[in-house]
């Protein structure tokens, strides 16, 4: 009897282990967390010290190196980071990093500091 259930079972717990819960969906990561902003929201480095705001008609270009130069020219950004969906990157801050956030179609979907 013990050996009939166990027979039973076991294709059961072997299937249980198998199942998990789904990948999650390709969403773009979060902002990194903005660290020592004032009561307006402004960093420590300045107001839009990487530039950010003098190339946001660029959103929706669909990217190259053409526009990477002339957005890291425009901006005035001391560096320049191209952040890709599922792509690692850290979360340190830097004021006068320009950061271009791209979908999976390379087309610049945000211009942000940090």
């Amino acid at each position: 009897m013990f050996k009939s259930s166990l027979t039973l079972l076991l294709p059961l717990a072997l299937a249980a282990c198998t199942m998990g819960a789904p990948p999650p969906a390709n969403e773009p990561a979060p902002r990194p967390p903005q660290v020592g902003q004032d009561d307006a929201g402004h960093q420590g480095g300045g107001e839009d010290a990487c530039g950010a705001e003098r190339v946001q008609s660029r959103l929706g270009q669909a990217y190259g190196e053409a526009l990477h130069q002339e957005l890291a020219t425009t901006s005035g950004a001391r560096q320049v980071r191209v952040m890709r969906p599922g792509q690692a990157y850290t979360l340190e801050y830097l004021h006068d990093r320009l950061n271009i956030r791209l979908d999976e179609g390379e087309r610049i979907t945000d211009l942000f500091c940090g």
